[in-house]
């Protein structure tokens, strides 16, 4: 039996309210079983509807810092300055490397920077909005968020475009169609085979 190629880690970032998780969703459904979402832990509670193993690992603040110091997690960090801590196993990422997976981190620009540290030859995504105005307009209609919550995440959006040249791709999220189509392509054209 010949042993897999190793699949890639894919680093897919952007501001929140740009459509990331939508875009991710569908760029799964296109490529297949080639490609895998890592699943993220987290210490804030659940929203409504989210499950665990599938949205997230919702882990304790405490469970979240033993796993921490014991390095389990590729990168970690705590987001929004709110006291949630987030980061990517590497449970989630070893397995499916060696079945020659490619595996899609959907992460900020500070944890893809710890990834990148490991993992330099990454291929690295950030999705965009047109514009800060039409970012801000998403946000707002979503009409989930404490105007100091919508002023934080914009403050954060800006700090992540300025962060965004890191990135070797770029793709604006004007359509998810078009968007998906741009980051598929991008992923073959960096060797991506897709199963069905």
């Amino acid at each position: 039996m010949i042993a897999a190629k190793p699949g890639k880690l894919v680093v897919i970032s952007g501001p929140s309210g740009v459509g990331k998780s939508t875009v991710v969703r569908q760029v799964l459904k296109q490529l297949g079983q080639s490609v895998r979402l890592s699943v993220s832990a987290t210490t804030r509670p659940p929203r409504p509807g989210e499950r665990e193993g599938v949205d997230y690992y919702f882990l304790t603040d405490a469970e979240f810092r033993r796993r921490r110091e014991e390095g389990d997690f590729l990168e970690c960090i705590e987001v929004f300055g709110r006291g949630h801590w987030y980061g990517t196993l590497w449970s989630e990422v070893r397995s499916s490397l060696s079945q020659g997976k490619w595996v899609i981190l959907e992460i900020d620009v500070d944890g893809a920077g710890e990834v990148l540290r490991q993992f330099p030859e990454a291929v690295t995504i950030f999705i965009r909005p047109d514009s800060v105005e039409e970012l801000e307009r998403r946000l707002r209609s979503r009409g989930t968020e404490s105007e100091d919550a919508v002023q934080r995440r914009l403050a954060v959006a800006r700090h992540e475009l300025q962060l965004s040249s890191q990135y070797a791709h770029q793709v604006v999220n004007d359509t998810v169609d078009q968007a998906v189509d741009q980051i598929c392509d991008i992923l073959r054209s960096r060797g991506l085979e897709p199963e069905a």
